[in-house]
C-alpha cells in the first residue's frame, strides 16, 4: 500500500462516522469485538490515524462496505454499501480489482501460516497460498 496522506485518514474517518450512524452502531468494545477488532483501533480510524492494513477489511465488515471499501477511500474513491453489491448481483463482487484481491488473500494466507505452521518450507507456504486463492475464486468469494 502506497504511504497514506493525513487527508486521506481524515476522509475514512469522517466516513466511517458517518456510517457507524447510519447504521446505529455504538462505538463500543461488543461491537469491536464482533468484527474482529478492537475498540481501540476502530477509534483510530474514526480520529483519523493509521492501522494495519489487514484491518481495514474488518472495518469494512463493521460498516457494511464492501470489502476493500477502506482502501478505496484512502485512495480518494468511496466506499460501496453491500446493499448496492446486493442489489446488483451480476457486478463486481468488490471495487478491488480481482488481482489485487488474489495478492491480498496470498499475503493474509502466507502471514497466517508463517506464524502458526511451524517446520513448513516456503514452497509448501506459497502452494497453500495459491491454492487457497484459487479456492475462494472458485466459490465466488474473491
Amino acid at each position: 500500500m502506497p504511504p497514506v496522506t493525513d487527508d486521506a485518514l481524515e476522509r475514512l474517518a469522517k466516513l466511517t462516522r458517518r456510517r457507524r450512524a447510519e447504521l446505529g452502531l455504538a462505538l463500543n468494545d461488543k461491537n469491536a469485538a464482533a468484527g474482529g477488532l478492537s475498540n481501540r483501533t476502530w477509534q483510530r480510524v474514526e480520529k483519523g490515524l493509521p492501522i494495519r492494513e489487514t484491518n481495514y477489511v474488518k472495518i469494512d465488515g463493521l460498516l457494511q462496505w464492501a470489502p476493500g471499501s477502506c482502501m478505496r477511500v484512502l485512495e480518494g474513491g468511496e466506499p460501496v454499501p453491500v446493499e448496492e453489491v446486493a442489489a446488483n448481483p451480476e457486478g463486481q463482487k468488490s471495487p478491488v480489482p480481482p488481482e489485487v484481491l488474489d495478492a491480498e488473500a496470498r499475503d493474509v494466507v502466507q502471514l497466517a501460516l508463517i506464524a502458526t505452521a511451524r517446520g513448513t518450507s516456503a514452497e509448501e507456504i506459497r502452494e497453500m497460498s495459491e491454492r487457497v486463492v484459487r479456492d475462494l475464486r472458485e466459490r465466488g468469494m474473491i
